[in-house]
């Protein structure tokens, strides 16, 4: 059971503040491991599963501090611990028997509540989420973790505080995928950086420039983000669908025009942009090149970078270069469904794409640059699948994400 401080912080979520440091007891004989969570309490989501736990402690929105003991006198283990929708904190620690470790970092919570606008102006007081983001765990009232591998938790703390944030956008080659086989480079990147940043991934699947703003999704990046924080700006991907006519922006014309509003709109705040050219698909041409279904929008978006003169993180180039390292046979398994899918990654995937990600951050970004604790990575030479162990979550996704 938490102490007198999280029974005061509990108290204290009622009134939609932010609560005092709580402290878990985690302990294989605690009475927390037999505690079920129950809206506006704490717990685990179900029956401790050796696997895959799911602890969760409601709270409102804000920026936590989560800090966790991890390790066990009597055996050892391998902990991976997810954050809301799959979003990795902590990869794959080994602990030997009586070997305890110390690890933190940082968790956005959020809610779909906006700033309500003044009587007869424009706007809403909730973001537009739709059905699976209703079901998923991003926008709800509690923090969410998931403790995965053999995982050795045995102490968990969260407390509020206020630090830097890194806020995506885009859509679902950058989102928090929610289940398995799914997953992209927003939701990897977390574990590369160290615990003075906070990822704010509030990219969506299927998600365009255009239909960003009609959600509302900006507003409520807009509504969080302070001076100092950074915008990494991702689309095109769904921008280019002409089938989707709502939607669809010219590469030439109105495609770099909503990608200076969103630049301009970080910027009236004190905030950094920086641009993100679209992961290429993995389409093979007979000479062993990747196929370019992309290129006039990665184009424009470095165009747009050097007019701006913001950041840029040409990911389109170093996916390119990832995919065709690894070669036909190889490719396939960075993508979800065993490769059947050509545009969403797997973990595996994801994993380089966040590396890539990173280490252009470290090249590119000085003001960045040492919150990166990536190791050393090369788009030309990426890692084996054998080499990147990320053990993966219960949840398995009915249906694949939505655009293509």
């Amino acid at each position: 059971m938490p102490g007198l401080s999280s029974m005061l912080g509990l108290a204290l979520l009622a009134a939609s503040t932010a609560p005092a440091a709580l402290d878990f007891d985690l302990s294989p004989t605690s009475a927390e491991r037999t505690r079920i969570y129950t809206a506006g309490d704490h717990g685990f989501e179900s029956d401790s599963v050796a696997e895959d736990e799911q602890y969760s402690v409601a709270l409102p929105e804000g920026l936590y501090r989560v800090s966790l003991r991890i390790g066990s006198a009597r055996q050892s283990g391998r902990t991976t611990v997810k954050a809301e929708a799959r979003r990795l904190m902590v990869n794959n620690v080994a602990t030997r028997r009586g070997e305890s470790i110390e690890r933190s970092f940082l968790v956005d919570v959020r809610r779909p509540d906006l700033p309500p606008p003044p009587p007869t102006a424009p706007g809403a007081d909730k973001v537009r989420l739709d059905a699976r983001d209703l079901g998923e765990k991003s926008w709800d009232e509690k923090l969410s973790l998931e403790f995965s591998g053999t995982p050795l938790v045995t102490h968990l703390r969260i407390e509020p505080v206020t630090a830097l944030r890194l806020f995506l956008v885009g859509d679902s080659t950058v989102t928090d995928q929610y289940a398995e086989p799914f997953a992209s480079w927003g939701q990897m990147l977390p574990a590369l950086l160290d615990d003075r940043i906070a990822v704010s991934n509030q990219a969506k699947s299927g998600a365009s420039l255009k239909s960003f703003l009609v959600s509302l999704r900006l507003d409520k990046v807009l509504s969080m983000i302070a001076p100092g924080d950074w915008l990494f700006i991702q689309f095109g991907h769904n921008d280019q669908k002409k089938e989707w006519p709502a939607t669809y922006v010219d590469p030439v014309t109105t495609y770099p025009a909503y990608l200076k509003t969103y630049i301009a709109e970080a910027r009236r705040r004190g905030a950094h942009p920086v641009l993100v050219t679209p992961p290429e698909r993995r389409n093979f041409e007979p000479d062993g090149h990747i196929r370019d279904t992309l290129g006039d929008y990665a184009e424009a978006v470095r165009l747009v970078a050097k007019q701006e003169q913001v950041p840029l993180i040409d990911l389109n180039r170093d996916s390119i270069a990832i995919y065709e390292a690894l070669g036909p046979t190889l490719a396939p398994t960075a993508f979800a469904k065993e490769g059947a899918d050509h545009t969403h990654h797997d973990n595996y995937g994801a994993w380089l794409m966040a590396n890539a990600v990173a280490r252009a951050v470290r090249m590119s970004i000085p003001a960045l640059a040492s919150h990166v604790v990536a190791p050393a990575f090369d788009p030309a030479h990426p890692p084996s699948r054998q080499a990147v162990m990320i053990t993966p979550s219960r949840a398995v996704a009915g249906a694949p994400p939505a655009g293509s």
